[in-house]
């Protein structure tokens, strides 16, 4: 393919994309038909199949333009050994926090995936995506709270999977509130002393 038709076919594709986020977001994903998304892109239903086989795979492509708040969080190297990593995971979950706030396109794909996403047959895949993050964070939290645990000589005051599965849903739940209304509270700084507030409560101060 010339340079220039590759040029073309990218520009297309973002452009694809680009819609997606803004229609799922005003309409739903499930309330969205992939001509309305075509219509919003200025383009052809026909140049969507030339990129995407099906709707769940155009958002599947959507999400992956943007690492969500929770995945970035705990994507940093695995702590020392011996070394306390729970403030790595407190300044992780603040830059989560703030991510949220203060990137548009981070805040509407994640409003999209959290607020406007139905998991009727069709996006059977976006669900199972979904649950595959979920979990895999949950698993790392886990991980990092018990080693916390370990290096301070402390015991946590639930099973190490119920804290972890605790924290996973105290952080998503306080960016999903501070979605529905971001004048309620300041996401960064509340946040960051509710999760001081929970992992005081498990035994890590």
């Amino acid at each position: 393919m010339p340079r220039r038709s590759k040029e073309d076919a990218l520009a297309t594709r973002h452009a694809l994309l680009d819609a997606a986020e803004h229609v799922f977001l005003s309409q739903g994903v499930a309330g969205t038909s992939l001509n309305d998304i075509a219509q919003y892109a200025g383009t052809t239903r026909g140049a969507i199949y030339w990129h995407f086989k099906d709707k769940a795979d155009l958002f599947n492509a959507m999400m992956d333009r943007v690492i969500m708040p929770m995945q970035s969080a705990l994507e940093w190297d695995e702590p020392t050994a011996g070394a306390d990593p729970l403030p790595k995971l407190k300044k992780a979950l603040r830059r989560a926090m703030h991510q949220t706030a203060a990137d548009p396109q981070t805040r509407r794909v994640f409003e999209v995936a959290t607020h406007k996403v139905e998991y009727v047959d069709s996006l059977c895949a976006v669900r199972a995506r979904h649950l595959s993050v979920q979990r895999a964070v949950v698993e790392r939290m886990r991980g990092i709270l018990l080693q916390s645990a370990s290096v301070q000589g402390v015991r946590l005051a639930v099973p190490a999977t119920v804290a972890a599965q605790g924290l996973h849903a105290l952080v998503d739940g306080l960016i999903n509130n501070w979605l529905l209304d971001p004048t309620a509270f300041a996401l960064e700084a509340s946040g960051s002393k509710t999760i001081d507030a929970y992992l005081c409560g498990i035994g890590l101060p």
